[in-house]
């Protein structure tokens, strides 16, 4: 079930991700079930042109909320572009955000907090998740 409840979502996503929630300039999305989140994206550093994505996955989700997560940014925001940022060494995260059709657009060496910091980005025209 979506869960649009931004303060739970939120906080849940950093909690995994060791990000910030701050409620003024950040959205989320949650998936719950049996009562649990189990997925959330939290959104935040939008200017207009972009938005950067946060993702946090315990288990499986259907393709309609991995759709909502999508259509959010780029009908409702209508950013050009969705930003991830993600440390080198998280070898999960990389896959998984690829597997979503991310791709790698720049490295900040030693900018992570335990490697490079990668910038992931994905635009309109390369998201399959929205029509």
């Amino acid at each position: 079930m979506i869960v649009l409840d931004e303060g739970r979502v939120g906080r849940w996503v950093c909690e995994r991700t060791k990000g910030t929630y701050e409620p003024s300039t950040s959205k989320a999305i949650g998936w719950e079930v049996d009562g649990a989140l189990t997925a959330g994206v939290l959104y935040d550093m939008f200017n207009g042109r972009s938005v950067c994505m946060h993702v946090a996955i315990e288990k499986p989700v259907t393709r309609e909320y991995t759709r909502i997560c999508f259509d959010y940014p780029f009908n409702q925001l209508g950013v050009l572009k969705v930003i991830g940022l993600v440390d080198s060494t998280n070898a999960k995260a990389l896959r998984f955000d690829k597997h979503l059709g991310f791709v790698e657009e720049a490295r900040i060496v030693d900018g992570g907090r335990d490697g490079d910091l990668v910038l992931l980005t994905m635009t309109r025209q390369q998201c399959r998740w929205i029509k």
